[in-house]
């Protein structure tokens, strides 16, 4: 779950439908960029399935006693998450061999390979293990700097998604998130310091070097979970009968 405090409520969208921003982000991708093949269908398949692990926890979100408020994608207990990340990589494994592999390699990638935790390096481990498989039994043998670009990709529609999703419109560059204020961290071929986004105001995001087709829009599904209702209701009851809005944001080329 994406959780945004304010006064009043919590601004609330869960993952998968963050996920499914991505998958629109990627349906606008140059095709000059990544020729379109039924490889790419399968790994814009995994961008939209990315965060499916997340459907069961965000239809029953937690409460999170320590810093009052509800549990994001960020602070979720680490071992129910790490379990969760199994299950969705599992089912979207169960579909096509090479969006599991993706998607275990973007839940792998959210870990330092020198941690300390043990579940954590159960996690690499057994994810480690997933891919050597996943990539074995593929019937094609897939060129490194394919999957490293589709993997990429995923990387960035997913954090683009992030960017619209976890920041109010309009947010000044200086008053960004530190995930994204210098830009993004994947490089490609036509952006190879990377591409940035900016605010052009409450309903645009501009991004440099601009790697879409055209401009287009997206709408976010959010809730504004009002924190009287929680207090009276509890927080999944709260969360499930409140109504679901929609903003639309559009990506343009840099001015």
């Amino acid at each position: 779950m994406i959780v945004i405090e304010k006064e009043h409520h919590f601004t609330m969208i869960p993952q998968h439908d963050h996920a499914d921003i991505s998958a629109q982000i990627v349906a606008h991708w140059k095709n000059n960029f990544l020729l379109r093949s039924k490889l790419r269908e399968e790994a814009d398949w995994a961008i939209r399935q990315h965060d499916r692990a997340w459907i069961p926890l965000d239809q029953s979100p937690k409460w999170n006693e320590d810093k009052n408020r509800p549990y994001s994608f960020i602070d979720y207990p680490l071992k129910e998450k790490l379990a969760a990340y199994q299950r969705g990589i599992e089912e979207v494994a169960g579909q096509s061999l090479y969006a599991g592999m993706l998607c275990s390699m973007h839940y792998a990638s959210f870990f330092p390979k020198d941690s300390k935790d043990p579940f954590i390096l159960s996690f690499l481990d057994k994810e480690k293990e997933r891919q050597r498989e996943l990539y074995g039994w593929m019937e094609m043998d897939i060129p490194y700097d394919i999957y490293d670009l589709h993997f990429r990709r995923l990387q960035f529609c997913d954090d683009l998604s992030l960017y619209v999703c976890m920041q109010e419109p309009g947010t000044p560059k200086e008053r960004e998130i530190s995930w994204f204020k210098n830009g993004f961290r994947q490089s490609f071929d036509f952006a190879p310091e990377g591409m940035i986004a900016h605010w052009v105001d409450d309903s645009r995001v501009s991004v440099q070097p601009f790697p879409f087709e055209r401009s287009f829009e997206i709408d976010i599904p959010f809730r504004n979970v009002s924190k009287d209702f929680i207090n009276q209701a509890g927080l999944e009851e709260a969360f499930q009968k409140t109504e679901i809005n929609t903003k639309t944001i559009a990506f343009v080329k840099a001015e």
